[in-house]
């Protein structure tokens, strides 16, 4: 019985990208929450006031495969927007077996070219093994630190290849700061914002979570987050108070925040 309840406060504990249905979620004011599928949220998007990124990222969405996989899968989406259809993108041949190719013409590679949620992880500092909670060593102790922070979030982004702008939202970072560098982002097209909130601080279940942003609408102050787990919580604007709330959380070694992305 003591393993069991140590098991699921460790999995309730991990910063990384989980969704346990262990509590309640917190209570948060009427309308902090808008589901982008409703008629409300459509009607959002259509008076958005800056949504030049929504097009692109819409066009390469994908939902992550595991619950630790919200920051690769994020950086995949992005990464994909950005570089589109170039020449040099990576071809992921792991998701097909020998078997999946016996028919396949030997001098034939039928992988569809572009980053996926497991080939961006092999750039970064933090290995496969330590996102999926193997042993690391974090201010001289070892822990198992499933998912992403922040910084080795950031840090992967730039072993891919963009330029990154991070940004802790602390107690001395102002709200208005945050609300305008976001929305400043949003109206530009070919850069992006994603975010790094805890999902228990906007009124939904689970920990940490990242995911891009979409838009803004100014009449509603709100932002919509493209949640890259549809399984836990599906596309939603959120106020940008509430937003920021989620983000001004402690994650292990300091508050989270979000990462402003464009082409190197």
């Amino acid at each position: 019985m003591r393993a069991t309840i140590a098991l699921a406060l460790l999995l309730f504990a991990a910063q990384g990208c989980q969704s346990p249905a262990l509590a309640p979620a917190r209570p948060t004011t009427e309308q902090s929450l808008v589901a982008f599928a409703s008629d409300e949220g459509l009607a959002r998007l259509s008076h958005a006031s800056a949504k030049a990124d929504f097009p692109a990222l819409a066009n390469q969405f994908e939902a992550q495969s595991n619950v630790f996989f919200c920051g690769p899968t994020s950086a995949a989406i992005v990464l994909n927007a950005v570089r589109g259809r170039s020449a040099d993108l990576p071809r992921d041949r792991g998701r097909l077996s020998p078997d999946d190719l016996r028919n396949v013409r030997g001098d034939y590679d039928p992988v569809v070219p572009r980053y996926t949620q497991d080939n961006v992880i092999a750039k970064g500092d933090k290995t496969r093994a330590q996102v999926l909670g193997d042993l690391m060593v974090i201010n001289g102790k070892p822990v198992h630190d499933f998912g992403y922070q922040l910084r080795q979030f950031d840090q992967m982004l730039r072993a891919n290849g963009l330029a990154t702008r991070l940004v802790v939202v602390d107690d001395n970072k102002p709200d208005a700061e945050v609300r305008a560098d976001l929305i400043a982002n949003l109206a530009r097209a070919d850069d992006y914002a994603i975010v790094n909130y805890r999902r228990e601080a906007v009124g939904q279940r689970g920990g940490g979570h990242i995911s891009p942003l979409g838009a803004y609408d100014a009449q509603s102050d709100s932002f919509l987050v493209l949640d890259v787990n549809p399984a836990a919580a599906s596309w939603v604007w959120m106020s940008a108070a509430t937003l920021i709330k989620g983000m001004r959380t402690f994650d292990t070694v300091e508050n989270r925040g979000y990462v402003l992305v464009s082409p190197r």
